[in-house]
């Protein structure tokens, strides 16, 4: 397995974890009150969006030739810090 489908494995794999992580949030904030509801579902889009975002960089790092998919790594890893940190701040919402 080349470096970078061992490293798109990877970001699959953290993306899948966060989409799960997203219908579990999801599946949290039906037994909220709707005005708590309503103050996470924009964040829930979001981090959804986010999420999205993430899987069209991934898409063009699999697309890309070996030698170009370093300078789309780069998109890739911000994508997936920005997901990551979203889905701290989310969960740290909820818990409250």
């Amino acid at each position: 397995m080349s470096l970078k489908e061992a490293y798109k494995k990877k970001a699959e794999t953290e993306l899948e974890l966060a989409q799960a992580r997203l219908a579990e949030f999801r599946a949290k904030a039906k037994n909220f009150t709707a005005e708590a509801n309503l103050k996470y579902a924009k964040q829930l889009d979001d981090f959804e969006h986010g999420i999205d975002t993430t899987k069209a960089k991934l898409k063009e790092l699999g697309e890309a030739g070996e030698d170009a998919w370093e300078k789309l790594k780069d998109g890739v890893e911000s994508a997936l810090r920005s997901s990551s940190a979203a889905l701290r701040d989310i969960a740290d919402k909820i818990k409250d």
